[in-house]
């Protein structure tokens, strides 16, 4: 799995980056803004945005999904990903090249606190999909365009500059999704961002049982501390999270043995046990038996 934007490699990608929290400070830290390339992607990457995320189609198509989506994009189209685990197939041709844009969750609260007036409440609920589509604007065309020029650049001024890009984007970005949705699906979503919403535990071990994701990521994901999550997960499941998810996958375990034509160590390989005989060991304790004694 491919974990972005930390994963990204400058011979892989160009990048801009903003600097953030005390920028008079040696050691203040970079958040990845913007990445742009243009070669093909192997032929299918699972993806774990760590932030949320924009993808930018400047030409080609490509096909993206999530847990509940299949989205086909071509050039001018946006795309909006909320943190989280998607597939990226291939690329339809290899013309293909885009945009990612990153977004840091201190910056959009710091970003909706300055534009409250923006943002109203919607009695509709949370929207159900992961990923929003838009479609590009001729001032959004001309806002992508003016970003390319600083690829490269030696500006003093980058940093700050970039600064602005970053609220230009978004304040396109609530445009283009004003005209799309009539219910503000993106205005929701940093609404709840800005407000510290917390994802529904049982939604997100559904939706995320396999993934091979730390304890962190999941709290992360969840809109909370790594402390937070494991206590809010205990209140809820009674368990400890580590002991949840061993017992969980090792009963998915045993249903694909039963059900499927799926040998040990494809079983072994699904449910993110990297040592058969480790997956062997723990069927074992849990059921009293071996993985091809339950087949």
């Amino acid at each position: 799995m491919l974990r972005v934007p930390s994963s990204i490699r400058a011979n892989q990608f160009e990048m801009l980056s903003i600097r953030r929290a005390d920028e008079a400070r040696a050691d203040a830290s970079e958040m990845t803004f913007v990445a742009y390339r243009s070669d093909v992607y192997p032929a299918r990457n699972e993806i774990f945005f760590e932030e949320h995320a924009v993808v930018v189609v400047l030409e080609g198509e490509k096909k993206f999904s999530s847990p509940t989506q299949e989205l086909h994009v071509r050039k001018g189209q946006i795309l909006f990903f909320q943190r989280g685990c998607y597939s990226m197939n291939e690329t339809v041709d290899a013309n293909y090249r885009s945009l990612v844009f990153f977004m840091n969750e201190k910056m959009l609260k710091e970003f909706v606190g300055q534009h409250l007036s923006l943002f109203r409440p919607h009695p509709t609920p949370p929207p159900a999909d992961l990923i929003l589509a838009m479609t590009a604007s001729p001032t959004f065309v001309t806002f992508t365009r003016s970003l390319l020029t600083y690829f490269g650049g030696k500006s003093p001024y980058l940093n700050e500059l970039l600064r602005l890009k970053f609220q230009e984007l978004l304040l396109h970005l609530l445009e283009l999704d004003a005209a799309a949705n009539p219910a503000g699906q993106l205005q929701t979503i940093l609404l709840q961002i800005y407000q510290g919403q917390k994802a529904d535990l049982d939604y997100l071990m559904s939706a995320y049982l396999l993934k091979p994701l730390s304890m962190s990521e999941l709290a992360r994901l969840s809109g909370r501390s790594l402390s937070a999550f494991k206590r809010d997960f205990e209140a809820h499941f009674h368990v400890p999270p580590g002991q949840w998810i061993r017992h969980k996958r090792l009963e998915h375990a045993q249903f694909l043995l039963r059900n499927t034509p799926k040998n040990v160590s494809e079983v072994s390989m699904e449910i993110g046990y990297e040592s058969v005989s480790h997956f062997i060991k723990a069927y074992k304790q849990q059921f009293g038996a071996t993985p091809k004694q339950a087949v």
